[in-house]
C-alpha cells in the first residue's frame, strides 16, 4: 500500500484577555529653600514621605516597559525630560528635576509631587476545538 497524507480539518476558536493591573505609588516632598532657574533640585528617597505622611526609605522600582512616572510641581505636571528618577533606598534612591533656565524658580514650600505607576499585566487565552 502506497503512502497517504491524511489531512485533518479542525476548527477552532481563541479568546484572549488582557489585564493591566496598575500600581500606583505617590511621594510628597515640600521644596524648604528657592531653587533658581538652571539649578537642580535633587531629592533623596528619604526626604519623601507617602499617602499616610509616613517617611520613604526606598522609590519603586520601574517595571520594564510597563512603567512610568510624572512630576508634578505645586499641583501642575511638569515635562519628563526635566526629570530624572532612579529608584532605590535612601543614598541611592532619588529624582532630580532640573528647573529650566529662563524659567521661575522653585520657590520655598512648593510642593513636588512624584506618582510612579507600574503595570503588571495579566493575560489568559482559552482555545475551544468545535467538535
Amino acid at each position: 500500500m502506497p503512502l497517504s497524507l491524511i489531512k485533518l480539518q479542525i476548527s477552532a476558536t481563541t479568546t484572549t484577555t488582557t489585564d493591566a493591573v496598575p500600581t500606583q505609588s505617590k511621594f510628597f516632598y515640600q521644596n524648604p529653600s528657592d531653587v533658581a532657574a538652571g539649578s537642580n533640585l535633587t531629592i533623596d528617597a528619604a526626604a519623601f514621605t507617602d499617602d499616610t505622611g509616613a517617611a520613604v526609605t526606598s522609590l519603586p522600582d520601574l517595571t520594564a516597559n510597563n512603567s512610568y512616572w510624572k512630576v508634578y510641581i505645586n499641583g501642575v505636571v511638569q515635562e519628563n525630560g526635566n526629570s530624572t528618577y532612579t529608584p532605590g533606598a535612601t543614598g541611592v534612591g532619588s529624582l532630580v528635576f532640573a528647573n529650566p533656565a529662563g524659567g521661575e524658580p522653585i520657590y520655598t514650600g512648593q510642593w513636588v509631587v512624584l506618582e510612579v505607576t507600574n503595570f503588571a499585566p495579566n493575560s489568559t487565552s482559552t482555545t475551544t476545538v468545535a467538535t
